[in-house]
Order: C-alpha cells, then sequence, then structure tokens
C-alpha cells in the first residue's frame, strides 16, 4: 500500500538530482580594467559543469555588445574570434582567460575601473536544448594583475 507514496518520493529525488546536476560552478570572475576613452575589454572566469553544457552567450549592462572570443594562432599569427558557443564537458574546469576564451565586452557604457564590480548575465544550454540563466558579478582588476590563485587543489580531482 505505501508503494506509490515510495515510488512519487524516488521521482521526486531523480528530478531534483538531475536539476542540481544542470549547475555550472563559476569561479573567479573577473574583468581588465580600462583607460578612459577605451571601448572593449575582456571579462574572464572558471566554468565547471555538473554536465555536458555550453556557454551560448553572455550580458552585460555595461557594454552595447558582448561575445564569446577565442584566441587561436594561424600561420604564426595570434588571431581573435568570435565563437557561438563554449563547450563545457562535465567535470571538467573550462578556463575563460586573457590569450584563450574569454568574453569580450565592447562599446563600453563607462570605464572600468579596478575594484568595481562588473555584473554579468551567463546563459548556459544543457544537452537537451534547457536554458539557465546565471547572474554573477566580476570584480574589476587593475591592468596588469595576475589572476588570483588557485585553491591549490590544482588539476586533480576528488
Amino acid at each position: 500500500m505505501h508503494v506509490k507514496p515510495s515510488i512519487a518520493a524516488a521521482l521526486l529525488c531523480s528530478a531534483l538530482a538531475t536539476a542540481a546536476s544542470a549547475q555550472v560552478a563559476i569561479q573567479d570572475a573577473w574583468v581588465r580594467a580600462t583607460v578612459p576613452q577605451q571601448k572593449a575589454t575582456g571579462a574572464f572566469m572558471q566554468l565547471t559543469a555538473a554536465q555536458d553544457s555550453r556557454l551560448v552567450s553572455v550580458q552585460s549592462t555595461v557594454a552595447a555588445l558582448v561575445e564569446l572570443h577565442e584566441m587561436t594562432i594561424q600561420d604564426g599569427v595570434m588571431k581573435m574570434r568570435e565563437i557561438p558557443g563554449l563547450a563545457l564537458p562535465a567535470g571538467k574546469a573550462v578556463d575563460l582567460k586573457p590569450g584563450s576564451y574569454h568574453v569580450m565586452l565592447m562599446n563600453l557604457k563607462q570605464q572600468m575601473k579596478a575594484g568595481d564590480s562588473v555584473p554579468l548575465t551567463l546563459v548556459f544550454e544543457d544537452k537537451t536544448g534547457k536554458r539557465d540563466t546565471v547572474e554573477v558579478k566580476a570584480e574589476v582588476r587593475a591592468l596588469g594583475t595576475q589572476p588570483a590563485k588557485q585553491d591549490g587543489h590544482g588539476g586533480h580531482k576528488h
């Protein structure tokens, strides 16, 4: 007689586990500071998805145009190009960093000053096409500032 409530409870737990696994951990989000009149800068962070996902877009109120970019070397020359999305393999940290994948903030509406906070809206898509939106506040760091040190775990898995 108690089978139906048990099944309902099991289904609910399964649904909650699936929703939790769709999350993407965002660490060390930061934006490079700008000088007066500079109209573009980059945003950087580390993304780790619990299940295969993609970062499909980013928006920010501080820029009229926001794009996902990658840096590649072609014929010995470093080139930057827009990409339609960024694959986030399950459980693998993907770094958005200078000289690699990054978010390009263009047609800036104001100067990005060290210590300020920049709102970023990240849109992720899972393998079923379901989209999730995550709001992030990225710290503006001075020109030439190195990224914050990792927590000491390096690349090992737990």
